[in-house]
């Protein structure tokens, strides 16, 4: 059977209509929030350094002249005090220098006594006195300079201390120059740490905190080098210790070295919201709520830092109802 035309042509023209819409989306209504800004403040930086603890007072004494070593009392760890004696060296050649100095000047002692003895009976000329008492002076000078060789000898501690390295012993030929012995003192302790050259230059007397064997210090900047070692580009800072520190030379140190301020941000805990490992805020915007990522740190009491994700300037919604959107107009109430 065939169809005629027009119901052709009907058929067609129902086959091709549209669907009828479907319902736009209802518009949410606004929402009433409480908002805080971003609050801002600068917060001291610092950077952990290490360092070793050493006393003001060390030294490495060195033989200052050739002798054998005769009498030693060296022992690392002994107790000292200054000017105690603890090395004897032989050098019989100062010795026999001395006996000689002495005996020439006991000979320019006579002449010069003869010569002004005889200028009193007009039987000598000034410059023979004169003579005689420039030869007398150079006799004294050589005999104080003999004297001063042979207390070289002895060898005594320079301060009060503790003996910390022995490096000779009984028989021992000593050259000049050569280590006898190390010694520390006991107090005046200081924390030397090497300081990176790009951080900034303390002031004397600067407070710095010291960590010693897990418990902290508060110590005060007394030296630091203007110049970088060349090496390692670091500049030395010592740093003196409280006298109850309980520290002890050689202890291992760490300095929290103070290294300028940072902008850091907080928010109320109540606007900072966790899902999974994400954590999120709202941030009103042209009276909108957006929904913001965020990093965020340590808690404060009820605010939280935020280390990235916000800026300075806005504003954040506080306790934010369960059921707000991204995009969701807002009101905020007092």
């Amino acid at each position: 059977m065939k169809l005629s035309p027009l119901l052709l042509a009907l058929a067609l023209l129902g086959g091709c209509q549209r669907p009828p819409p479907a319902d736009a989306p209802a518009v949410l209504p606004a929402a009433s929030v409480q908002a805080r800004a971003v609050a801002t403040q600068a917060h001291p930086q610092t950077r952990l350094l290490t360092g070793i603890v050493r006393p003001y007072a060390r030294a490495t004494v060195a033989a200052r002249v050739m002798g054998t070593v005769t009498k030693d009392r060296l022992a690392v760890g002994l107790e000292v005090q200054a000017g105690e004696f603890l090395v004897q060296l032989d050098a019989g050649e100062i010795t026999a220098q001395f006996e000689q100095a002495q005996a020439a000047l006991a000979l320019a002692q006579r002449n010069y006594d003869r010569e002004t003895s005889l200028a009193a009976k007009g039987a000598a000329a000034a410059d023979h006195v004169r003579l005689a008492a420039d030869q007398l002076r150079i006799a004294r000078a050589r005999v104080d300079e003999a004297e001063v060789m042979v207390a070289y000898t002895t060898v005594s501690a320079p301060f009060a201390g503790v003996i910390t390295a022995d490096l000779v012993n009984l028989g021992d030929l000593a050259t000049l120059g050569q280590p006898l012995f190390s010694i520390e003192g006991h107090d005046q302790l200081r924390a030397e740490v090497p300081v990176p050259e790009s951080f900034a230059t303390l002031p004397t007397d600067s407070p710095i905190v010291i960590e010693l064997a897990g418990h902290l210090v508060t110590g005060r900047l007394v030296e630091m080098s203007p110049a970088a070692d060349a090496a390692t580009r670091t500049r030395l800072a010592k740093i003196a210790l409280p006298a109850d520190s309980g520290a002890r030379s050689g202890q291992f140190a760490r300095a929290y070295w103070p290294n300028g301020n940072a902008i850091m941000f907080s928010i109320p805990r109540a606007a900072l919201q966790t899902h999974g490992q994400l954590e999120r805020v709202f941030v009103i915007a042209d009276g909108r709520a957006h929904l913001r990522l965020v990093r965020s740190g340590a808690a404060l009491g009820d605010e939280v830092q935020i280390f990235s994700g916000l800026s300075a300037g806005e504003t954040v919604i506080v306790n934010p109802p369960a059921d707000l959107r991204d995009g969701q107009l807002v009101r905020v109430t007092p």
